[in-house]
């Protein structure tokens, strides 16, 4: 199975300078936990992504004002990515070896194409590979300090 065929396609992307309140509102108008952060909306190369928990970890948390800040100040960067004609197996490794829930998927000019979940996995790819993602996944880090 290739990522192309699971992936959630034309994702909502923003760029660096997108508000957080604007990143919000593309979570509940697109029913979604993470946007990719391109380059620009017209070469849409990932850069980054911001998730629901980046917000509430690097902005909430902290006591910082999310309504003054941009998706630059919260994002995951560097973007990890894996390509539309890449297997499933590949993104899953992808997943496990980076800690992440969420790859963008770019073309083959490296363009946001799309969004692969472990959410996608478990609807499409059946219980074994769902089960092996949420394992390696949710595995704690070494080198994470509490």
């Amino acid at each position: 199975m290739k990522v192309k065929e699971i992936m959630t396609a034309s994702p909502a992307c923003c760029t660096p300078d997108t508000s957080l309140r604007e990143v919000a509102a593309m979570f509940v108008d697109h029913d979604c936990g993470a946007i990719p952060v391109v380059d620009g909306q017209e070469t849409r190369r990932p850069i980054g992504i911001v998730t629901d928990r980046d917000i509430a970890c690097r902005a909430i948390a902290k006591g910082l004002n999310a309504l003054e800040l941009t998706a630059r100040d919260c994002m995951s960067s560097p973007s990890v990515t894996v390509p539309e004609d890449a297997s499933l197996d590949e993104a899953i490794r992808l997943m496990e070896d980076n800690k992440v829930r969420r790859l963008p998927v770019v073309d083959e000019r490296g363009r946001c194409i799309g969004v692969i979940a472990q959410a996608d996995i478990a609807l499409r790819a059946g219980k074994g590979k769902t089960a092996e993602v949420v394992r390696e996944i949710s595995e704690p880090s070494p080198s994470v300090s509490q």
